[in-house]
C-alpha cells in the first residue's frame, strides 16, 4: 500500500515494481506485494504543491529514473532505493525519462528537453521547444529523440546533439507520448486525432479520428495501433494506413496508455477499472 495519490504509471523489472505517489517512490515485490524500501523526493524547504509526482519511473542498468514538481530529476539504485544523484533543472517534471546511448532524457514545463549522463546526472544539452512538455515523455529511436508540446508540434531531434532534425504541426496541444515502430512516428492530440507521421521526415503519412481529446499515449503491435480517448474509447487502428478496425466502450475517459500481452489489450479508465480486450 502507498500513501497519497498515484499519478505515475508503475514500472517493472527484476522482481520488483517501482511507482511513485505524491512525493514518495516506492519498490514493491513483483510477486508478493511486499515493500522493498521507499523514499522521499522534495524536502521541508518545498512548498506542498511541488511534492507530487506525476512521471513515471524507467529502471535501465541497475538505476531507476524519476522526475517531479520539485524540479528535479533523481537516479536512485534500483535494489536498496540508494540515491545515487539528483539534477535540478529549469521546472517542473510531468513527463518521464527515457534512456538510450548512456543518456537520460526527460522535458519539463518550462519548454525544454533534457539530455544528462546517465550515470552522472551532468547536463549534456537542453534543446528548447515552443511550448511547455507536459505529460509527453520522448521516445527514442534511430538516432533521434521525439517529444510533443503544448505549442501543437511535434519535435524530433538529434539524440546525441539535441539539434533540431524536423518540426510537425498538429491542431491542438500535445501531451501524449510519442511510439516509434516500422519507420513511422505515432502521436495523439488534443484535436481528436491519432497523427502518424515519417519517422525520419516528418512527413504526415495518416491521420485517424477519435470522438474525443487524446492525452493518453499510443502502443504499437502487431501493425496495430491502440490508443485511449476521453470519450471513453479504445481505439485500434491499422497501423500503416490508419484506417479503424475496432472500437471499445469503457465506462470513463482513458488517459492510461494500452499494453498489449499473449492476444490481450489492457487498458485503464477514469471508472477505477481495468479492461481487458481479447484481440482474437
Amino acid at each position: 500500500m502507498v500513501q497519497g495519490d498515484i499519478r505515475s504509471s508503475p514500472a517493472v523489472a527484476n522482481g520488483l515494481i517501482y511507482i511513485g505517489a505524491d512525493n514518495k517512490l516506492y519498490a514493491f515485490d513483483a510477486a508478493s506485494g511486499q515493500q522493498k524500501w521507499v523514499v522521499s523526493l522534495g524536502g521541508s524547504s518545498v512548498a506542498i504543491a511541488a511534492y507530487f509526482i506525476h512521471s513515471s519511473p524507467a529502471v535501465v542498468n541497475g538505476l531507476v529514473y524519476i522526475g517531479s514538481f520539485d524540479y528535479k530529476l533523481y537516479a536512485f539504485d534500483a535494489t536498496s532505493g540508494q540515491q545515487r544523484w539528483v539534477t535540478s533543472i529549469g521546472d517542473i517534471i510531468t513527463s518521464s525519462p527515457a534512456i538510450a546511448n548512456g543518456l537520460v532524457y526527460v522535458g519539463a514545463m518550462n519548454g525544454k528537453l533534457y539530455a544528462l549522463d546517465a550515470f552522472s546526472g551532468v547536463q549534456k544539452w537542453a534543446a528548447t521547444t515552443g511550448g511547455a512538455i507536459n505529460g509527453s515523455s520522448p521516445a527514442v529511436a534511430n538516432g533521434l529523440i521525439y517529444v510533443g508540446s503544448e505549442n501543437n508540434m511535434l519535435y524530433a531531434l538529434d539524440a546525441f546533439s539535441g539539434v533540431q532534425k524536423w518540426v510537425t504541426a498538429t491542431r491542438a496541444i500535445i501531451n501524449s507520448s510519442p511510439a516509434v515502430a516500422n519507420g513511422l512516428v505515432y502521436v495523439g492530440s488534443q484535436d481528436f486525432k491519432l497523427y502518424a507521421f515519417d519517422a525520419f521526415s516528418g512527413q504526415q503519412r495518416w491521420i485517424a479520428a477519435t470522438n474525443g481529446m487524446i492525452n493518453a499515449s499510443p502502443t504499437v503491435a502487431n501493425g496495430v495501433v491502440y490508443i485511449g480517448s476521453l470519450d471513453d474509447n479504445l481505439y485500434a487502428f491499422d497501423a500503416t494506413t490508419g484506417q479503424r478496425k475496432w472500437t471499445a466502450h469503457t465506462g470513463n475517459s482513458i488517459y492510461s496508455s494500452p499494453v498489449v500481452v499473449n492476444g490481450v489489450v489492457y487498458v485503464g479508465s477514469d471508472d477505477h477499472i481495468c479492461y481487458a480486450f481479447s484481440l482474437g
